[in-house]
Formats: C-alpha cells, structure tokens, sequence
C-alpha cells in the first residue's frame, strides 16, 4: 500500500495513470504529452510499474503501457477506514435520532391532547 500511495503522490504520475484510463499508450505518446524529458517519463514509468499500477507490453520494438487498478484496492479500503465515523460519532447520532424522534413524538401527542381538551 505505501508503494501504491507513493506512486501517485507525484502529479505527473497521477496525469499518466489518467491518461492510461482511456486506453493503452506508447512511452513515447505518453513523453509527448509533457514537457518533461523522456528520461524523467521513463523514470515515473518505472514507478508506476513497480506500484504494479501499470503494466508494460512489448509490440514488436514498442513498449506499451496499461493501467491496473488492483494495487488501488488496498489504499481505497483503508482510506474508507478514514473515512468511517469512529464509535462515538456513532452513539451521538443515534442519540441525535433519538432526540429528533421524541420531539415528533410529543408534538403529535401533544396536538392530540390539546384538541381532546378543547372539545370536552
């Protein structure tokens, strides 16, 4: 998960991984779309190879690149984990719920009472 994290802490590998959602690109396509050099593409390539968020073909002389998303699966479930309120948010919102509850409760009850009042 930290190599996964690490790989798409830096913008221009998050740019390639966007651009590998549309389909499979050439090293070269993809050096040509920065205004980096090709050896600094090259160098985020391998990055992302090593995260295992891309996969590299080889067409004849031309290396292709592939989004996989798998590796993400980690790093997403743990940042759900961040996400999920902890076990007193929870309490709070159910006495919340509750609060609310018994408020519509006694406004109903107490319409009720006052119109059996007025006509005794």
């Amino acid at each position: 998960m930290d190599q996964v994290a690490g790989a798409i802490a830096d913008p221009v590998r998050r740019e390639i991984l966007m651009m590998l959602r549309e389909g499979r690109l050439s090293a070269g396509e993809i050096a040509g779309r920065f205004p980096i050099s090709r050896p600094a593409v090259s160098r985020h390539l391998r990055v992302l190879r090593d995260s295992g968020l891309v996969r590299d073909e080889l067409v004849g002389r031309r290396r292709f690149y592939v989004l996989d998303t798998g590796p993400l699966a980690g790093l997403a479930e743990w940042m759900a984990l961040l996400a999920r309120p902890s076990g007193w948010e929870h309490r709070l919102d159910a006495l919340e719920t509750e609060i609310h509850r018994t408020r519509r409760e006694r406004r109903v009850h107490g319409t009720t009472d006052q119109a059996k009042e007025n006509t005794a």
